[in-house]
């Protein structure tokens, strides 16, 4: 039987699995409710619930262990809370000390920049106006840790307010809109 790969939109509010195999979530959302596909599907990686955007799948595990290796590089455009300064943005860069299973660590240097073109991202409401002033960066990293892009901007004073991965490796969410599937070929 042949692999597939799919590229999809995950959407806000979502888990990144087709299957609950704890009670605890038993009122959490999952990609089943919105795609058919093969029951040996799996997601390559994971966006957290509240996280959205670009999310890969695949029958494939030789696929997914090299998707998930530090060779490929994962875009995230994050709204955070506040307007951060290029010293802030400098400090990303360099990396930042963060808390990875209750121990401190500190992530490898990245990609970090202001984004000034947010047209791409979909709108959906986040906060009031009144709640001050946000900004958006554009966060390329090669790692992956448990809510690492999170706990990095919280780590420089700017809480993540949302989160939209719009890239991983040659693979882009483009145009695409939530809860939408494409074919894609590796």
């Amino acid at each position: 039987m042949e692999d597939s790969y799919y590229k999809i939109y995950k959407p806000y509010g979502y888990l990144s699995q087709f299957v609950n195999n704890q009670n605890k979530r038993k009122n959490k959302k999952l990609l089943s409710e919105l795609f058919e596909l093969p029951e040996t599907i799996m997601a390559v990686g994971r966006l957290d619930e509240k996280s959205e955007g670009l999310l890969l799948l695949t029958t494939d595990g030789k696929f997914s262990n090299y998707i998930t290796s530090s060779k490929i590089e994962k875009e995230y455009h994050v709204m955070v809370d506040g307007t951060i300064t290029e010293a802030q943005i400098v400090t990303l860069k360099n990396g930042v000390e963060i808390s990875v299973n209750g121990k401190p660590y500190l992530t490898k240097s990245c990609k970090a920049e202001l984004l000034k073109d947010t047209s791409h991202i979909v709108e959906r409401f986040v906060r009031d106006e009144k709640h001050g002033p946000t900004s958006w960066l554009k966060i390329v990293v090669t790692e992956g840790k448990f809510r690492q892009v999170r706990k990095m901007t919280a780590k420089v004073g700017f809480p993540t307010l949302r989160l939209v991965r719009v890239r991983i490796g040659d693979y882009k969410l483009g145009t695409m809109k939530p809860t939408e599937i494409k074919t894609i070929s590796y």
